[in-house]
């Protein structure tokens, strides 16, 4: 009658195995190996139940025992699947289940081939010892965190433990595995609950049959034992578990994919509802302080679209510090002690490559633990924020901020990379902004410079004359023999008056001079590249239509990268702004080109928008340009300068019926 029931069990679980194998193969999901690994040991003990009656001898003794030791890692890999805690060893991770099945194997072997299945004597001690052992790494196994709370776990490894080394006490031989193994199937489907927090045909059916695959164990209980009717029952039921359990396995992991590819589905729904969120953001600003005031709003964007509820954005302020900029989602003690933390962060070395270990692969957002900095005693210690994910925001020098990402919402879904990237790339954005409006800030800042250097200039040129004429006739004066004292102190007065205001005439002529860097060979092609790929997004984002074309092999001018560089990046901006000031509802083209012309490398920046009102004297300082920006007349005067001071020539020339280029020349080097 047994047989009956063992061989149909035997043979679906036989079935199931290649289909899980495929599942494995094709989505790369460990579970669906893990449970076929587990169907094979549960089939060699119901292949050895099979095959008993008709093995004798040897034979037999290696049967059961393989048979046995199949139980037990049919449990043991169940269990595994479910709760895949592991401690290290040096750089080694060992899942708890190695120590654990090793001892209830090695226990099933020496029991059939050492001791003919019922132990005595002094070496019945070592069955106990092993079960210690298998015990303590249980216990251990409990303890640590997985899906199941620790109190239960350590509650059922103490009760089932407990139950176990009694029966090795008392009954001895098989009971004591067979009893471990029901008890790994129970702990199992209690699992089931707690991972996948769900009521589905698959963890129905793989709870199930886990349960009546424990039924085995019946004729241990004394109430059950007593009716061999019942007895009999519950034996023959065991096997319709495994039946039961194998139509699980492959159902759990095909609603397992069906539920993983739900989620994808709805983290890219969400990844791009956030990038959307983020992309209407206007992170273009006139001044780098800007920068700092919008910090809260775009925390508490970044708090309202991601799965983050807490985020701070430290930034690089101008006393080269770290300062809090802004946060969503803190209170305000947390705020306080998170701002001085950052006060004491050094800029050197923050965050860079090597020195943090990424939250997830292939990502740019880092694990940051706040250990280095904490004072004894420090709030947020108390408050519990010691460590968070930070997204960088690189320079070319360095780290100038970090976004700081703290209590995830859902904190049993692990992060993954989707969930990151938006904050990567609005991280991105924002440096890209922020060094576009660091190098306009010292434009302008240039262009004043350029504008006071002009005007002492010309106030020293204006000044001197006058000045030479007056300090001659002083001296002249000043040479009369009968001169009364009273007009000689006077004449005396007026020459070291004068003679004070030639200094000061000549330091304004000095600070008028312009300082030449050293001049080195320069890729104009690499330059220009460069500030397309910088500027490409603002195109796009402004509704301007941007055509870029460089000539092949293009000579290197000679010249200093930097000047030339904002030379060429404020004709672009000009280009821009004037085009956005456009009335009319046509195409609006920026287009950046740069051919070779002999010894010179020309580079023309054309738009279509309103032409110069004076093309001829539209390098000269303070005449009006065709252009909403105020300072478009100075910008446009110190590109000059820069030309000249690089030995180059600029120009501009209007189209008709509308349209200008600006012509930047630059000798070949």
């Amino acid at each position: 009658m047994q047989d009956t029931f063992h061989l149909p069990a035997l043979m679906l679980a036989v079935l199931m195995l290649p289909a899980l194998a495929h599942m494995y193969r094709r989505y790369k999901d460990s579970h669906p190996l893990i449970w076929a690994l587990g169907l094979a040991c549960a089939a060699l003990r119901l292949a050895q139940l099979e095959l008993n009656p008709w093995v004798s001898g040897p034979a037999q003794a290696l049967l059961a025992a393989v048979g046995l030791a199949g139980a037990i890692l049919s449990g043991v890999f169940f269990l595994y699947s479910l709760s895949p805690v592991a401690f290290r060893i040096g750089e080694k991770r060992i899942p708890y289940a190695v120590p654990f099945a090793v001892p209830l194997v090695t226990y099933a072997f020496l029991l059939h081939l050492s001791f003919g299945g019922r132990p005595s004597g002094l070496p019945f001690l070592i069955f106990p010892g092993l079960g210690s052992l298998s015990l303590l790494v249980g216990a251990f196994w409990g303890y640590s965190k997985g899906r199941m709370p620790t109190w239960l776990g350590l509650l059922l490894c103490v009760c089932f433990g407990g139950a176990a080394m009694g029966l090795c006490v008392s009954a001895g031989g098989e009971w004591p595995l067979i009893f471990t193994q029901c008890a790994l199937y129970l702990v199992t489907a209690l699992l089931v609950a707690f991972v996948y927090h769900r009521w589905s045909p698959g963890t129905i059916l793989f709870a199930l049959g886990l349960c009546l695959f424990s039924a085995t164990v019946a004729p241990l209980v004394p109430l059950i034992a007593v009716h061999a009717k019942l007895t009999a029952m519950l034996s023959a039921i065991a096997p319709l578990g495994i039946m039961v359990l194998a139509v699980g396995c492959v159902l759990l992991a095909y609603e397992n994919r069906v539920n993983e590819q739900e989620s994808a589905q709805e983290r890219e729904r969400r990844a791009r509802s956030e990038l959307e969120a983020y992309t209407r953001l206007t992170l273009g600003r006139r001044r780098l302080d800007d920068f700092d005031r919008q910090a809260t709003q775009l925390c508490q964007t970044v708090v309202a679209n991601s799965r983050f509820a807490q985020v701070a954005l430290l930034l690089l302020n101008s006393s080269g510090k770290f300062g809090l900029a802004g946060a969503a989602g803190l209170d305000d003690a947390t705020f306080s002690a998170l701002e001085s933390l950052v006060a004491r962060i050094a800029p050197t070395d923050f965050l860079a490559p090597g020195t943090a270990y990424p939250a997830v692969g292939n990502c740019q957002t880092y694990h940051l633990s706040m250990g280095p900095w904490l004072l004894p005693g420090d709030d947020l210690k108390r408050l519990g924020l010691t460590a968070a994910l930070a997204t960088p925001l690189y320079s070319r020098s360095g780290t100038d901020g970090a976004f700081i990402l703290s209590a995830p919402r859902n904190p049993e879904e692990p992060i993954r990379a989707e969930d990151l990237l938006p904050i990567e790339v609005l991280a991105a954005r924002l440096q890209s902004g922020r060094s576009q409006t660091m190098m306009m800030e010292k434009l302008i800042d240039a262009e004043k410079f350029a504008g006071l250097g002009q005007l002492a200039s010309n106030v020293t040129r204006q000044l001197n004359n006058p000045l030479t004429v007056i300090l001659g006739y002083a001296s002249l004066i000043s040479e009369t023999q009968d001169l009364n004292p009273q007009i000689r102190r006077a004449v005396d007065a007026v020459l070291a008056e004068s003679r004070t205001m030639r200094k000061t005439l000549e330091s304004l002529s000095r600070m008028s001079r312009t300082q030449t860097e050293h001049f080195a060979a320069i890729s104009v092609t690499e330059l220009l590249m460069d500030m397309e790929q910088l500027h490409r997004s603002e195109f796009v984002h402004r509704g301007i239509d941007f055509r870029f074309h460089v000539a092949p092999a293009l000579p290197r001018v000679l010249g200093n990268s930097q000047q030339v560089r904002q030379a060429v990046l404020y004709c672009l901006q000009f280009a821009i702004e004037t085009v956005e000031n456009m009335d009319s509802e046509e195409e609006r083209t920026v287009r950046m080109d740069a051919t070779s012309h002999g010894d010179f490398v020309q580079i023309r920046i054309e738009h279509n928008g309103p032409g110069f009102l004076y093309p001829a004297r539209a390098f000269e300082p303070f005449v009006p340009a065709q252009a909403s920006s105020e300072t478009a007349g100075l910008g446009l005067s110190l590109c000059a300068t820069i030309l000249r001071e690089n030995n180059g020539r600029i120009s501009a020339e209007n189209f008709e019926p509308r349209g200008a280029v600006i012509v930047l020349e630059l000798q070949a080097a």
